[in-house]
């Protein structure tokens, strides 16, 4: 009797395809899984069946941009096997000096590189909530001075902080007490009093 499985037939279509490389890559025999029994092409692969499915910008590029070398196997899917010159190559701010985390979607989305959704607040120092609200103009080099490196920051630089007559009374009694902008964040970690 005449086979029921695709590769009995096509088993010469399935080795000499290149665009990608069948064998190479590993694909799987049962054909199905991409072509129709109406056409050989367009074949349609739904990567959503995948453990990776495609949102997003990730829609619109074409497969070979992250299946390098015909690979369609064993590709990386966290953000930085992809995204890793576009961390490094960050610097507003600076991605890796900051010591930010490769996993990207903390900030990012698939829909777009920018803009980042960064939730300073719930992440680190309340700068949009409390007594810092409204207090900085968005700038973030404002506290952070050196856009090379975001974990140094500058608390003294601004308003009633820097008179250090005024924070050196205040502080009158404190022991341990220092007039510098790490000493000010290890007792003043969320911005209160």
């Amino acid at each position: 009797g005449t086979p029921m499985d695709c590769f009995a037939c096509h088993s010469g279509d399935y080795n000499s395809a290149t665009d990608p490389n069948h064998v190479q890559s590993g694909f799987p025999t049962t054909c199905a899984d991409c072509h129709t029994t109406t056409a050989w092409t367009p074949a349609s692969f739904d990567h959503n069946t995948t453990g990776f499915p495609l949102t997003g910008r990730h829609t619109t590029v074409q497969c070979t941009q992250c299946h390098v070398g015909g690979q369609y196997s064993g590709t990386p899917t966290d953000c930085y096997a992809c995204h890793q010159t576009d961390y490094n190559g960050t610097n507003n701010p600076n991605h890796a000096a900051a010591g930010f985390p490769t996993s990207c979607t903390d900030c990012h989305t698939t829909s777009g590189w920018t803009p980042a959704d960064w939730d300073h607040d719930s992440q680190y120092f309340p700068i949009y909530s409390g007594k810092h609200q409204g207090k900085w103009n968005n700038d973030c080099t404002e506290c952070h001075v050196n856009p090379n490196n975001f974990s140094q920051f500058e608390c003294i630089l601004c308003h009633e902080h820097s008179n250090r007559n005024q924070v050196d009374n205040d502080h009158r009694g404190e022991n341990g007490y220092q007039y510098n902008s790490a000493a000010c964040y290890n007792c003043h970690p969320r911005g209160r009093a």
